[in-house]
């Protein structure tokens, strides 16, 4: 099947939280046709009112074709798959989307498998299982200060022309016309999107920003977080340099001198990350992809990565939830207090 990058192209955002929120809001308004996948009272509420947006110069509300599963979509080959939910909800999703069949006006086509999947998980695990389905998978990193705590609602801090930082590369390297043609509706849409040779080493370079997102989960003075932040960091950096995992030269996102400028939101507390918003929500965590991610790299290279060994199991096992704290983190042992000792090899 040839994908059709033409003016009737259809985003499908598979994953209405902060992150497929705001896309598909911008991608709307700046008059792109997008199908936007939610569940529940979110889906429900959206449907009704259309989604609010809350941003620094006020509260908008978005109207868009919502779908609550990949049955209620007929997916055509114009179709971009944008998948925007948490990495642990990746596997079932793209079992779901992949083998759904795509039809042209002339009957079936393909299926989809073969359309475009374009993946912004966090962590480094969302391009390989979507590789194992699908034929053309783009990695999208994405700097976006967004939040969604409550129902038909999304926040987003920061304005156009940059919402948000968009780093587009084919998986697992390369560069093409559908990916620069997808970057192309990025900008348009408000971001500052970049077509990139290198997406794996965007992906590893935000891995080392996101294994402090547990540290929204424990108590403790702000020394300690930033100590804390630090030494997961480094350990993280250590675990992907001994996996072979290549990295920005000074492995941070690069972002070419574009600034994203996070404005005050009414009623909006920021710099809670993704980790506590999916805490807040009660939803489950994306941890065991952030430092879980380190702790995989770290066991399969032979590094060890206590600390954030430690993190994860603060942040991921419900055990563990009255001994979170900073100071239980950096206690420099791996067992923690009321429990078995947790000394096994990292």
């Amino acid at each position: 099947m040839v994908f059709e990058p033409d003016g009737r192209r259809r985003y499908v955002v598979i994953g209405a939280g902060a992150v497929g929120g705001v896309v598909a809001a911008h991608l709307v308004e700046t008059g792109h046709n997008v199908v936007l996948v939610a569940r529940g009272e979110h889906a429900r509420r959206i449907r009704s009112r259309g989604l609010v947006v809350r941003r620094p110069d006020g509260v908008h509300t978005v109207g868009m074709t919502v779908a609550e599963a990949a049955g209620e979509v007929g997916l055509s080959p114009s179709d971009v798959l944008f998948l925007t939910v948490k990495t642990q909800d990746v596997e079932s999703v793209l079992a779901e989307w992949a083998w759904k069949p795509v039809h042209s006006a002339g009957g079936p086509v393909g299926v989809g498998a073969d359309l475009p999947v374009v993946t912004f998980q966090n962590g480094l695990a969302a391009e390989g299982a979507a590789l194992r389905r699908f034929d053309n998978v783009y990695g999208a990193t994405i700097a976006v200060a967004a939040s969604f705590i409550t129902p038909g609602e999304v926040v987003s801090p920061s304005l156009p022309p940059v919402a948000g930082v968009i780093w587009l590369g084919r998986h697992p390297g390369g560069r093409d016309d559908v990916q620069d043609s997808i970057a192309r509706d990025l900008k348009k849409a408000g971001f500052a999107a970049f077509s990139v040779m290198d997406e794996r080493c965007h992906k590893a370079a935000k891995l080392l920003g996101s294994v402090g997102n547990a540290l929204d989960l424990l108590s403790g003075p702000n020394d300690l977080r930033d100590r804390a932040r630090i030494l997961l960091r480094e350990e993280a950096v250590v675990a992907l340099q001994a996996a072979g995992i290549p990295l920005t030269p000074h492995h941070g996102l690069d972002y070419r001198g574009v600034r994203l400028i996070i404005l005050p939101v009414a009623g909006h507390v920021p710099g809670r990350f993704s980790t506590w918003q999916s805490f807040a929500r009660g939803a489950t965590s994306e941890v065991d992809y952030l430092n879980g991610e380190v702790v995989l790299l770290g066991r399969l290279a032979g590094v060890a990565v206590p600390l954030n060994r430690r993190a994860q199991r603060l942040a991921a096992d419900p055990r563990f939830a009255p001994f979170r704290s900073l100071a239980v983190l950096l206690d420099g042992t791996d067992g923690l207090p009321g429990h078995a000792s947790c000394n096994a090899r990292s």
